[in-house]
């Protein structure tokens, strides 16, 4: 089975790029590439900074909670950052692109992360992206449990306040 690279996955790029961001373009290549990002072309610091600018667009999705306005600010990156779908076999697999096949690295990432975030909203809920709960950290997170109430980035966030909540009541 082929598997989309419009999902899940992009969007949990973007918020551990948004949270940890990258100081070079090699180091961002090598992040994408751990993450399962096919790399067919070279990545430029014109790339890197484009898109450390792109992540400070996408985290204002993130941060934005009314389900409307939340959809506007999603709708001004998938119009400036995703083209018309159309169908390829570039890789022996026919496939949808949302960009051209010439574009440079960032674009190809910021067009992955547009539409990715838009799927993954919408085919989970508009509600499922989010920063961490815990009052010392404000990481962001994609939310892909099945139930859809994660509060926290990870299990060491939900057990410190776990552990908060039990000390208060003691």
């Amino acid at each position: 089975m082929y598997i989309n690279p419009y999902g899940a996955d992009p969007v949990t790029l973007a918020a551990d790029l948004a949270n940890r961001r990258p100081r070079t373009s090699r180091e961002l290549v090598d992040r994408c590439r751990e993450a399962g990002v096919t790399i067919d072309r070279s990545a430029s610091d014109a790339d890197l900074g484009n898109l450390l600018t792109f992540l400070d667009d996408w985290l204002v999705v993130v941060d934005t909670t009314d389900p409307r306005e939340r959809a506007t600010a999603l709708n001004a990156l998938l119009a400036e950052h995703a083209g018309p779908p159309r169908l390829t076999d570039h890789d022996g697999h026919w496939h949808v692109h949302y960009r051209a096949d010439d574009v440079s690295f960032a674009r190809v990432l910021t067009t992955m992360f547009s539409v990715g975030t838009a799927l993954h909203l919408t085919s989970r809920g508009i509600d499922r992206l989010a920063r961490c709960a815990a009052d010392d950290c404000d990481a962001v997170f994609a939310d892909t449990t099945r139930n859809g109430r994660k509060a926290y980035c990870s299990t060491r966030c939900t057990n410190r306040c776990a552990v908060r909540r039990h000390r208060a009541r003691a």
